[in-house]
């Protein structure tokens, strides 16, 4: 190959729209949190066949928003997958509760149902089940793993994504959504909550809140500007600004667009490397919509040329970005001092920490950019 491109990882479809949407709130003076968060608040839960949708600062917010709103505290353990993104396992660190870190499935990077069982005792409070890159989690084969025991998503990169028919978000008690610029839909930070619990999101509201039982919106527009909202909870500051609110707005109505471009190109990768026998792609199965966060790819080390990072450095030679899929928690410094943790104790996780590699997937590539990345993996395999 001679030709040479700079391919991103990653990089938010963002433009004239989103900038034009923050002219609102930028010219009424309304920049925290107010009528445009709510907007796509009503929106996201619309969408996603929720009753409600509480917007945070960030995913990791929303997911300690729901724990505490959940009472999970010190005492109490959580089941949270090892291949994930530490925010899952720190979530619970925040709450004084234990992270049970569970393994994974090789071929879906998601919970292990069977591990899951393995690892419930009496103080299981919840298990957090991540639909890792897009893909939804097996809710239905956890769920009956773990009878009895509430299940969270940790949706961070599944929006737009569906299980079995069925939206992410709906899927458990509680779900946490991510709106970094790595996922598909961003507002820079940020964050949701989403529930059909009604109790359980009035009480993430107040918390979200500093605690407070009423929001400023509805301290400003009520008919007493005196009063000021009582505090019986200690809260956090976790809200959203009207500024990301109102991008947030524009990017949920290029969801299903964003996604349905990134499964083309995801099936154009599936087809083009096919006959590549260390490599495995990403799996999708029948009544499942992926959302393709990233596009995660398994390098069978048993049959591969190199090993995964000369792969990723031949590709960056290139101009072709790449990243693991993702780190194995149950490795990382502080988890493994902590709880003593060793990395063979996980060995699928720990083998998805070693053989998982992102290529890019996103809706700023050209067609020519795809092709540039799949003709470059070939030429890897061919050199074997």
């Amino acid at each position: 190959m001679t030709e040479h491109r700079t391919i991103y990882i990653s990089q938010p479809d963002t433009g004239q729209e989103e900038w034009q949407a923050i002219r609102e709130p930028l010219m009424t003076g309304w920049l925290a949190q107010g009528p445009k968060v709510a907007e796509f608040e009503n929106a996201f839960a619309a969408r996603h066949d929720v009753k409600f949708a509480l917007a945070t600062s960030s995913c990791t917010t929303a997911l300690h928003l729901i724990l505490a709103a959940m009472e999970i505290g010190p005492g109490d353990e959580v089941i949270v997958p090892s291949f994930t993104w530490v925010a899952s396992a720190n979530a619970v660190v925040y709450c004084g509760a234990t992270p049970v870190l569970a393994d994974v499935d090789r071929a879906t990077f998601t919970l292990d149902p069977a591990d899951v069982a393995r690892r419930i005792t009496a103080r299981t409070k919840a298990i957090i089940a991540v639909h890792l890159f897009g893909l939804c989690a097996d809710i239905d084969a956890i769920a009956a793993a773990a009878p009895g025991i509430t299940i969270i998503e940790d949706a961070a990169c599944a929006a737009g994504a569906v299980y079995k028919g069925r939206s992410a978000g709906s899927l458990g008690a509680a779900a946490a959504f991510s709106f970094h610029p790595r996922k598909s839909i961003t507002t820079g930070e940020g964050g949701m909550a989403t529930t059909n619990d009604a109790e359980l999101a009035e009480r993430m509201g107040m918390l979200r809140n500093h605690g407070a039982s009423i929001s400023d919106e509805q301290r400003h527009h009520g008919p007493r500007p005196y009063l000021l909202a009582e505090f019986n909870l200690l809260g956090f500051n976790y809200r959203m600004t009207d500024l990301q609110g109102a991008v947030g707005v524009v990017q949920l109505g290029k969801l299903d667009e964003f996604i349905a471009t990134r499964g083309k190109w995801a099936g154009y990768y599936a087809e083009e490397l096919a006959n590549i026998e260390w490599l495995r792609t990403p799996e999708v199965f029948e009544g499942s919509v992926h959302a393709w966060q990233s596009y995660i790819c398994y390098i069978e080390p048993e049959n591969s040329p190199l090993p995964r990072n000369e792969i990723m450095d031949r590709l960056q030679q290139r101009g072709i970005s790449t990243r693991p899929g993702t780190h194995a928690v149950h490795m990382l410094g502080y988890y493994r001092r902590r709880f003593g943790l060793a990395s063979g104790d996980l060995p699928a996780a720990r083998d998805c920490d070693r053989n998982s590699m992102a290529i890019p997937l996103h809706n700023r590539m050209s067609p020519e950019d795809y092709q540039y990345v799949a003709a470059a993996i070939r030429d890897i395999a061919r050199d074997k």
